[in-house]
Order: structure tokens, then C-alpha cells, then sequence
């Protein structure tokens, strides 16, 4: 009888685990499975920058971000014993001008704000090891007279904490020390809207609260131009040397107080983003911030891992769920959506910038200040800056790129008849503005400028309606561009053979990127070269890419062109049925990844509503879930929704949460 347990036991046994493969992801086998970043070669070309604060021998206060000389010796000790090598700036902008390569696991050793622990504790250090850093005092701190508190940012500190500009000129005397500047008095935050949030200084636009604006153009110029010259002026002359790097405070970047920086002379700007900096451009140099005195262990687990990137898991946000009419409830509601992607355990939020409360795709007002359009409400700065601040998360602004409803008198995109060869906005499609008119451009950039100027975000997600049909567009100054670059200015000849319909569709596809990409750019002088760029494809140009014709949006096009490519990997609103729904998506993952690196770069963006259905039910969290898992199994790691509905919990946290959250075991 025990025996004929043990059999039914194992062949229950059997039938489970048979159960559980077919559920299962498929197999790899170790020897086929990627390494891990840690354990590939040390990329070249590239430096891991450290960044300290002040160094304290008893007490670590995280006022000052400071790390026991205890723990900085163990540190340092580490670093030496395992091979790291710290460089110069020197060597960097050698390196930059291929004279010399830098060695391998190379580091620059960064120290801020200009602490007096550096020249009595930090510097002795270097000197044992024969190291080199960068020390960044702020001008303002150092200039405080010997019998004042230094103004910390708002906290009085006693002025020993600091150093003097004596001590600074001697330290420059060594050949190890490169003195940075880490601007004069910018290092501190800054009304940056109405509702009154403080950001850095040196990176956003101050508002007048009593005036009820923001400066202008040419007042934050000034204020920043000044506060360059007058830390540039300091510490040439203490130190009888021009300074060659910027680090800015908080790390946030900005675009054109860089183009200042690089006028006065900069060379190296220096951040304090995740990872390392590529020599090619080291002036968005990031930087490890060694917070929290780390032990050796965390310390080391923590360099060791720098190469490691975090899976992308993004909820896309309607910011017409959190407006209101009553600012008080509109900024309960902005708490909600916090906390709710908070307990999501995400990193990235693509969040609406424009308004549609009708939902027609058409864009009548925005939720930033702009001189284009109306603002609905000044909303989308104060939810990304609280995004970012209390939930941990990278925000992208969401932004449609010709579906604006501007003067009526600018053209929009036309439609070509067949049967009757006329012209006509195709109802059926988004109500898009012409790109290939010169003041539509020029008013949809200074759209994004406006978003660049009055806002903090760190990506742009450009939407789907940057699209053109195989009979679009056909108004006058789309002929125009055809027949400028050598195609018939004739709708009926561009479709007329295939070749020439094709070379019509990679034109466009071309156009409409190149469109995108100069907007991006200019978002990029103002908010910064930090700012990552994503794009919504449709999935029948994944699926079928002979329907490129019907899009004007390819693959290979939007992998070459944006950081994150971003699927609208949406089933049941291309007419897929449900049961199929797991193998339509795996199609669509092996497509994309066979493309070498494609999978890394990609972001699938799932349905949360049923848009086939009437009134559009939002779809189960178990059913998101379980594509989420899906993905996951065919080696997808970045992901996300849309909609999210933080107001009727849609979809369920509970439910979605462990298998999208970054907290929990990407592999359920």
C-alpha cells in the first residue's frame, strides 16, 4: 500500500511540475544567459565619479551628507585593493581628446561643498595613496566672515564646518587637487510655482509670488550669468587658475546654465544621476553619491553594481483625473496619486502635460505656462516635481507632437480621395496640424520650450499621434517637401508603383522622427542634455512592418532614434481575443528581440481598459498581471499600463503589484 502511495505521489508530483512548465518561462541555459554588468569588461572610455560631502570622525549628520573618516578610510582602502585607479581631470579631458586612454576602472573622486574636513582629514588621504580629486566649494559658504554662521541652505552652520579661501589656495598649490566650482549662491532651493514648491536653484526658474509670474528669460539669465562670473572671479583669485568644472547642486541639470558655464570656460559638468560617465560626454557627468556612511559591504555593493540598470516599470497618468477647479482638492488629489505610486513600488510615471478632458485627442489647453495655447491650470510642474521628490520616480512628460488646436488658419494635415481626388481632414484619424508647414513648427517648438522652461521633468514621451496614413499628407506644403527631395509632388504618382510609394513611406517615417528629435533637442538646451526621449509605435508596424505605409512609424527607426521605444502592446484594442492575447503578445517580444539590445531599449506599454467594449471597462488586475508575467517569462524587463486611475484604484493595487512592482522578484 505504501508503495502505491509513493507512485501516485510521484505521478501527481509529474503531472504538477508538467503542469507548471507548460506555465512556465522557457529554459535558458547557464552558459546562454547574459552576464551580469558587474562581470562584463570595464567599458572604455567611461570613468565611475564618486561623490563625498563632508568627512566627520564621530558622527555622520546626513545634514551634511557626511561619512565617518573611518568608513572613508575603509572605502579607499577597498577601492585601492581592487584595482581601482582615481584620475585626474587632466587625464579626463586628455582622455576626451583620445591623447591618452584612461586606465581601467578609472575613478574621480569628488568632494562638495567645500567642507574644512577635506583639508584636515581628506587630504592626507590622497596624498598616501598619490590620488587626485576634485574638491567644489560653494562661494557664498567659504565667504562667510570667521565670527558668522554659514547659511546651509536655510540651517545656520557654524562657519569651522567650512574652509577658508587660505586653505583653498594652499590646496590648490597641491597637484592632486582640482578646485571646481559648485556656484557662488545658488545652492539652494527656490520657489518654482504657485503652489510652492522649492526647487534648486541653479537649475529652474524662480516664480514671484507676489507678482503672480515667473522671470523671464532674460532675469534668470542674469541671475545665473552673475552667479557664475562671481564664483569663477573667487576662486581664480585665490587660486590664480580659471576653474574647468561645474557641479551642480542637487545634481539637477540645466541647459542653458550650461551653455553659460561652458561660456566662462567649463569643461566638465558633473551630476549626481545613477551610473558612469562616458568621457565623450563628461558634461553630464554622473556621480555615485555616497550617502548614509555606508559599511564596506554596502559601500562596495554598491560600486560593484553601478553598471546595473533598473528595470523600467511605468503607469501612464492622465493628469485630467487630478485636476479640479478647487485648487485644494486638486492638490489632495496630486497627494493620492503620490501615494498610490508610491505603494506601486515603480520608477517611471509618464504623466500627461497637455489637457483632453473630452478624450478626442485634440489639444485645446495644457497644464504649463506657454504663449501658445490656454493653460488650464498650472499643474503639470507641481505633480512631477512631487512625483520625483516623494515617490521616488522618473517623470516623462507626456506630450502629443501635431494633434494642438491652434489658429485655424495654420494648416492641417490632409487626406487624398482616390475616388474623387480631393482634399480633406480624415475624421477618423487624429486632427493633426501639417509638419510640413513652417509656423505650425515653429509654434508646436515654442510649445516644448514653454514645457522646458516652467517645468521639471526628466524624459519626453512623444504620443502616437505623430502619424501619417498612405494618403497623407497631400495639402501644399506636403507636395511642396516631396518635391523637394525628389519625389513626385503628386499624391496619385507617389502611390502610383511600389517603389515610389515606399521611398514616399520612408521619407515620411524619416520626417516625422527628424520632427520629434529637433523638438527634443530644443527641450534639451533649456531643461538640459539629461532629458531621455521615448516614443509610442503602434503595434501593426511591429507586427507587419509592410503597414509602415499606413503609419508613416518603423522599428528600426524608433530604435536608432529615441532612448526608449515604447509598443502600444495593447491586444484586445487590435481586435485580439482574449485567449490569444499571450501569444500575441510573445510575437511581438520575439520580433523585437531579435534585434541585438532591442529588448533593453523597449518599453511595452499594456491596455488597462478595453476600449472594444462600450464605455471602456477597465480590464482585471489579474489579467495585467498576468501578461505583465508573460512578458517577463519571454525576457522582457521593462513595462507598464495605461490608463492609470488612481481615483477608483484602476487597476487594483493589490493586484498588479507583484508583478510590476521593482520591490518585489522580477522573475514571480
Amino acid at each position: 500500500m505504501r508503495f502505491l502511495y509513493k507512485v501516485i505521489f510521484w505521478a501527481l508530483s509529474l503531472t504538477l511540475l508538467t503542469a507548471c512548465a507548460s506555465e512556465g518561462p522557457p529554459f535558458v541555459p547557464p552558459l546562454a544567459r547574459a552576464l551580469p554588468a558587474s562581470e562584463a569588461p570595464w567599458p572604455e572610455g567611461q570613468v565611475l565619479a564618486i561623490c563625498y560631502h563632508d568627512i566627520e570622525d564621530q558622527e555622520a549628520d546626513q545634514n551634511y551628507v557626511s561619512v565617518r573618516t573611518a568608513n572613508l578610510i575603509a572605502q579607499l582602502n577597498w577601492l585601492h585593493d581592487s584595482g581601482y585607479q582615481a584620475v585626474s581631470v587632466d587625464q579626463v579631458l586628455a582622455a576626451r581628446i583620445s591623447k591618452k586612454p584612461l586606465p581601467e576602472k578609472a575613478i574621480l573622486l569628488t568632494f562638495d561643498d567645500g567642507y574644512s574636513s577635506f583639508h584636515d582629514r581628506v587630504l592626507p588621504l590622497l596624498e598616501a595613496y598619490n590620488w587626485p580629486a576634485v574638491y567644489a566649494p560653494v562661494g557664498a559658504w567659504v565667504s562667510t566672515p570667521q565670527n558668522s554662521p554659514v547659511d546651509f541652505a536655510g540651517m545656520p552652520t557654524e562657519r569651522k564646518k567650512f574652509a577658508t579661501w587660505d586653505q583653498i589656495k594652499r590646496m590648490a598649490n597641491n597637484s592632486l587637487i582640482e578646485i571646481a566650482a559648485h556656484t557662488d549662491n545658488m545652492h539652494t532651493g527656490a520657489l518654482a510655482n504657485p503652489q510652492g514648491n522649492l526647487e534648486p536653484s541653479a537649475a529652474n526658474r524662480h516664480y514671484d509670488p507676489v507678482q503672480k509670474r515667473y522671470e523671464t528669460d532674460a532675469e534668470a539669465k542674469a541671475r545665473w550669468s552673475n552667479d557664475i562670473a562671481r564664483i569663477s572671479t573667487k576662486i581664480q583669485q585665490a587660486t590664480g587658475r580659471k576653474p574647468r568644472v561645474w557641479v551642480w547642486p542637487y545634481g539637477q541639470q540645466n541647459g542653458e546654465v550650461l551653455s553659460i558655464a561652458a561660456e566662462n570656460g567649463y569643461s566638465i559638468a558633473l551630476t549626481l544621476d545613477d551610473g558612469m560617465s562616458r568621457i565623450s560626454s563628461i558634461k553630464e557627468g554622473p556621480r555615485h553619491l555616497v550617502s548614509g556612511d555606508p559599511e564596506i559591504d554596502q559601500f562596495a555593493s554598491a560600486i560593484v553594481n553601478i553598471r546595473e540598470t533598473s528595470s523600467m516599470r511605468v503607469a501612464h497618468v492622465d493628469l485630467d483625473y487630478v485636476y479640479d477647479p478647487d485648487p485644494q482638492q486638486m492638490d489632495k488629489n496630486i497627494g493620492s496619486l503620490v501615494q498610490r505610486i508610491y505603494d506601486l513600488g515603480i520608477n517611471t510615471v509618464f504623466l500627461q502635460a497637455y489637457a483632453d478632458p473630452k478624450g478626442d485627442g485634440t489639444v485645446s489647453e495644457t497644464y504649463f505656462p506657454n504663449s501658445v495655447l490656454p493653460m488650464r491650470a498650472d499643474l503639470f510642474n507641481r505633480a512631477s516635481w512631487q512625483l520625483q521628490t516623494r515617490a521616488h520616480v522618473q517623470v516623462y512628460a507626456w506630450m502629443p507632437v501635431l494633434s494642438f488646436d491652434l489658429d485655424k488658419k495654420l494648416p492641417r494635415v490632409q487626406r487624398w480621395d482616390p475616388e474623387t481626388g480631393n482634399l480633406s481632414v480624415d475624421p477618423k484619424q487624429y486632427q493633426r496640424l501639417s509638419p510640413f508647414n513652417t509656423e505650425v513648427r515653429k509654434q508646436i517648438t515654442k510649445l516644448y520650450q514653454d514645457l522646458a522652461r516652467y517645468s521639471n521633468f526628466n524624459g519626453v514621451l512623444f504620443h502616437d499621434d505623430a502619424l501619417l496614413s498612405d494618403f497623407e499628407d497631400a495639402g501644399p506644403d506636403a507636395l511642396a517637401a516631396y518635391r523637394k527631395a525628389g519625389l513626385p509632388g503628386d499624391i496619385s504618382q507617389l502611390r502610383g508603383n511600389s517603389a515610389t510609394l515606399q521611398k514616399w513611406t520612408v521619407f515620411k517615417t524619416a520626417y516625422l522622427t527628424d520632427f520629434t528629435l529637433e523638438l527634443a533637442d530644443k527641450v534639451k538646451a533649456i531643461r538640459g542634455p539629461q532629458v531621455q526621449t521615448a516614443r509610442n509605435i503602434y503595434a501593426e508596424p511591429i507586427m507587419n512592418p509592410e503597414s509602415e505605409t499606413w503609419f508613416a512609424q518603423n522599428l528600426d527607426n524608433f530604435l536608432a532614434s529615441y532612448d526608449w521605444t515604447a509598443p502600444m502592446a495593447m491586444p484586445l484594442m487590435e481586435g485580439v481575443k482574449l485567449e490569444d492575447s499571450n501569444a500575441w503578445l510573445e510575437k511581438m517580444v520575439a520580433i523585437i528581440g531579435k534585434r541585438p539590445g532591442a529588448l533593453k531599449r523597449t518599453v511595452f506599454e499594456l491596455q488597462a481598459r478595453d476600449w472594444s467594449k462600450p464605455n471602456a471597462p477597465a480590464i482585471d488586475a489579474g489579467q495585467l498581471a498576468q501578461w505583465m508575467q508573460r512578458l517577463q517569462w519571454q525576457g522582457v524587463v521593462n513595462y507598464g499600463y495605461y490608463p492609470d486611475n488612481f481615483v477608483r484604484n484602476e487597476p487594483a493595487l493589490e493586484g498588479i503589484r507583484p508583478a510590476f512592482s521593482n520591490a518585489w522578484t522580477p522573475q514571480p
